[in-house]
């Protein structure tokens, strides 16, 4: 390697150490550089351009130097000198900030930049000779070192006081590290190299816990910055941001949203900016857990070798590597209530436990963050007693509000978010229970819904209401036929637990029988037109029958499950629904063209029985003066208790369960990074692989790189 340098002197500038690092001339590590690097208080300004100079000196020499190396072991080495420091203002705090802060700067660059996705620009190979590295764990490779010195600081270190700011680098340094997935292409493959995250994968079931139980208390607790100008070691004394904070926000997109300047835009008043720790930690916590690491074909062969094609096959369709995080989370315990120590059990250490109603009653006030509706849906999918823990909640608007609002407000959403809030809906709808609680709790007010007053309503008839409504977006903006049977598959699971629904729930269901039969017959008189219609193309003629015969085939199926919904209502709790009968008979004649129809004639022979029922009884009313809907209702009322139900056919009821996709890795993975990159991660778009980008380029970075 050569030999190193003098140390440099003490009065050297940020700016001359900062060259050094990024020059060709290596230094041992056990050079007083890295002391004198670590300590700086960075407080100089570069010019974008220079700084964009750095990183490129910094990639082309670094597989000379192994700088990066010798930084991350700096790294791990100040993480145990800042746990074993009595005191968080020791220097131990600045030097692993530092550390932390420049390694992700430099390694986001290589990373964005590299060619050959097997990351050898990285260097982190080095000469275990050198001296100073006599203590270095011979078995282990660097990113293994350097992920278990990471993790296990963050997961086992308190937050608090300086700590704060090395949690929340600590976080930024994995998310950079991790970041090799956006350059991977959107189904993960044995060929893939991600040397951070696979070492991430291997740790030890004591670190992997103390993680996840670590990220999920700071979703929980929301610790928050104290951004107020130098009480942070990377500023200087002024509270401006320092050289490699310019680093960090330069035109080639080198490292995070600039959080240390928040305070700036703030202002000195110091107002709540949220938890910058928070959402970093969930992040985090979303890309390991969603993480998949493919097991090359050769390796799978050898392990399968005697057992069944059957067996083997079903393998194949699955070969991934067991995720220790993901298996941490979904194994998660309640702290309050755990089965294990009513009977007696002992606790087993490598499980993780939390308080599930802090956990819920977090989740209820984020979930306008995607990022929290996806926890969500992670837990109630994966993790069986957090799922029942939600089930046996009282306050079930607590979370399902939150849902509702973010429902009701779907144009501001996105697609995803909105699918996923639906799969949570269904899997909660799986539960009988779930479907009679929610028409008992009344709401006294709905203050967002604007289109009408809802007075005393129930969650239910709120979720029949919005989930409707939801199902007309999706007509008229997404035509997404997914959403629409995650939709009706959720008011199917609910109807025949349906409990004084509301009249204008009611409307809104019969309404959806209309609107959907007029598509329907509109769909079917297209069809007719084409057939009867000679074109001269044939071929094109017929691709468009098909596509017409397929969508009307599709909504022939929402039409049934929508008459299927009613028919449940009518004939499971009738006598607890007045509001719906009034609804059927007020609107009898939009259930008219189908009495003939193959598909539906069954269904509804028994919803004629109850029209034929009431109708009787309305005609042998003596009235004085005209109708009201309060005298229709009341005499529906009245009869609903001598109703018996004879001539009604029983049908098997709905029920739908969600499935998670075969590979739900390939949705899940890009998912997760479009969610960081939507949270200020800034990345190269040309580097991007994992899903398509737009590249834009601002005028303001081509003129300055013209002025270069």
């Amino acid at each position: 390697m050569g030999a190193a340098p003098s140390t440099p002197r003490s009065e050297t500038s940020a700016e001359q150490l900062v060259a050094l690092f990024v020059g060709r001339t290596p230094y041992l590590i056990s050079s007083e550089f890295w002391n004198s690097l670590l300590e700086l208080p960075l407080s100089l300004q570069w010019p974008r351009h220079r700084v964009l100079h750095a990183c490129q000196a910094f990639a082309q020499n670094n597989y000379h130097t192994k700088h990066l190396a010798k930084l991350l072991i700096h790294l791990v080495w100040c993480l145990r000198d800042a746990m074993s420091a009595p005191d968080e203002s020791t220097s131990a705090y600045k030097k692993a900030i530092n550390a932390s802060y420049i390694a992700s700067v430099f390694l986001k660059f290589t990373i964005e930049n590299t060619r050959t996705y097997t990351w050898e620009e990285l260097s982190l190979d080095f000469d275990r000779t050198e001296n100073g590295l006599e203590n270095f764990p011979k078995d282990q490779s660097l990113q293994h070192f350097v992920m278990q010195g990471i993790l296990h600081y963050i997961g086992t270190a308190p937050v608090s006081g300086h700590s704060l700011f090395l949690h929340h680098e600590l976080l930024n340094f994995m998310i950079v590290a991790m970041s090799t997935q956006l350059c991977s292409g959107p189904s993960p493959e044995a060929k893939d190299v991600h040397p951070f995250l696979d070492a991430a994968m291997l740790q030890e079931s004591n670190i992997v816990t103390s993680v996840v139980r670590r990220l999920l208390l700071n979703f929980i607790t929301r610790p928050r910055l104290p951004f107020n100008g130098s009480s942070h070691p990377i500023f200087s004394d002024n509270g401006e941001p320092g050289v490699l904070r310019r680093v960090g926000s330069a035109a080639a997109n080198i490292v995070l949203l600039p959080l240390y300047t928040i305070n700036l835009l703030a202002g000195s008043s110091g107002e709540s900016i949220g938890s910058p720790l928070a959402d970093n930690s969930l992040l985090v916590l979303l890309v390991l857990i969603h993480y998949r690491k493919c097991i090359l074909v050769d390796d799978l062969a050898i392990k399968n070798s005697e057992i069944s094609d059957e067996s083997q096959n079903l393998m194949e369709s699955s070969a991934f590597h067991d995720n220790p995080f993901c298996k941490a989370l979904q194994n998660s315990k309640d702290t309050q209530f755990d089965r294990a120590d009513i009977e007696g059990n002992a606790h087993n250490d490598t499980v993780v436990r939390l308080p599930f109603a802090s956990l819920f009653d977090t989740l209820g006030m984020y979930l306008k963050d995607e990022t929290s509706v996806l926890l969500l849906y992670s837990l109630v999918q994966g993790n069986v007693d957090f799922l029942e823990y939600c089930l046996v909640r009282t306050d079930l608007d607590t979370l399902l509000m939150s849902i509702m609002e973010t429902l009701y407000n779907a144009q501001r959403r996105t697609s995803n978010q909105i699918y996923m809030l639906l799969i949570i809906l269904l899997i909660l709808s799986q539960d009988s229970s779930f479907n009679a609680t929610i028409h008992k709790l009344i709401l006294p007010n709905v203050p967002w819904y604007k289109e009408r007053l809802l007075h005393q309503t129930s969650l239910g008839s709120l979720m029949v209401i919005i989930l409707i409504r939801t199902i007309n977006y999706n007509l008229s903006k997404l035509r997404d036929i997914y959403l629409h049977t995650n939709c009706l598959a959720i008011l199917a699971n609910m109807a025949p637990h349906v409990h004084r629904l509301s009249g204008y729930a009611s409307q809104r269901l019969v309404s959806l029988f209309d609107m959907l039969s007029r598509k329907y017959t509109k769909l079917a008189e297209l069809k007719n037109d084409k057939v009867l219609k000679i074109v001269s193309d044939q071929i094109e003629d017929d691709n468009i029958a098909d596509d017409m015969s397929t969508e009307l085939h599709i909504y022939t199926d929402f039409l049934r499950i929508v008459l299927e919904i009613i028919n449940a209502i009518l004939t499971y709790a009738l006598p607890r629904n007045p509001e719906v009968i009034y609804a059927v008979m007020h609107r009898q004649e939009v259930f008219e063209p189908f009495k003939n129809h193959p598909r539906f004639n069954e269904l509804l022979e028994n919803i004629y029985t109850v029209l034929d029922f009431f109708n009787s009884r309305m005609d042998m009313q003596e009235l004085e003066g005209e109708w009201s809907v309060n005298k229709v209702l009341q005499v529906i009322i009245n009869n609903c208790r001598s109703w018996r139900g004879e001539g009604m056919k029983m049908f098997t009821q709905l029920r739908f369960t969600y499935e998670q996709e075969s590979h739900p890795e390939e949705f899940f993975i890009p998912y997760v990074w479009r969610l960081v990159l939507a949270h200020g991660f800034s990345f190269n778009p040309g580097a991007i692989n994992l899903f398509p980008v737009e590249i834009q380029v601002e005028e303001n970075d081509i003129s300055e790189e013209q002025n270069v």
